[in-house]
């Protein structure tokens, strides 16, 4: 089983990267994982809305990221809202197979208090009218400066067992809804 990671923004040094890299870690205890970076993403070569193009770089970039099982999300909140280079990414994905019927988890981090709720919220909109199998168990890190470590996850001990339990049970998700996995 293969779930890749999506690190939601083009942001150097992003914490958005820095929780990906943790549920990375996790998560290779029970699937082969891949780490996609938004910051990788050819905007370059979409600058002009050139939605109706074959752009190789764009194709290249979406067949990697699609190329899993299951998807696991990591937004980070911009302005109150999810970051506009995931917007951007999500638009140039092929419609409208890309994300049909794909376990997908989301993870959301904010500096605020309310730890990326509304992106987390607004992306899984857009996932929904993509026809993506949404995991119930959501994780919104607030003040992720102050309460994450990338080494350790959540400072605090029951966050910690919340992100725990989402990471551990949504490669057992991923299985139970993607059909070639059924049988393993």
């Amino acid at each position: 089983m293969k779930i890749n990671i999506l690190s939601a923004t083009d942001r150097p040094g992003s914490n958005a990267m820095k929780v990906s890299q943790y549920a990375g870690k996790k998560l290779k205890e029970r699937a082969e994982v891949e780490i996609i970076s938004l910051r990788d993403y050819p905007f370059q070569d979409i600058i002009g809305g050139r939605y109706a193009d074959n752009i190789d770089s764009v194709d290249e970039f979406n067949d990697r990221f699609l190329d899993a099982d299951g998807i696991l999300f990591v937004i980070p909140e911009y302005n109150g809202g999810f970051p506009g280079v995931l917007k951007l990414f999500y638009d140039y994905l092929p419609f409208p197979k890309a994300l049909k019927g794909v376990p997908v988890s989301l993870i959301g981090e904010a500096a605020g208090a309310f730890g990326a709720l509304r992106p987390v919220e607004q992306f899984s909109q857009l996932l929904t009218y993509r026809n993506a199998i949404i995991f119930p168990e959501q994780m919104v890190i607030q003040r992720v400066n102050e309460s994450f470590d990338m080494e350790m996850g959540m400072k605090n001990e029951k966050q910690q067992k919340f992100l725990d339990d989402q990471l551990e049970k949504f490669p057992e998700f991923v299985k139970k809804h993607s059909p070639e996995l059924v049988d393993l």
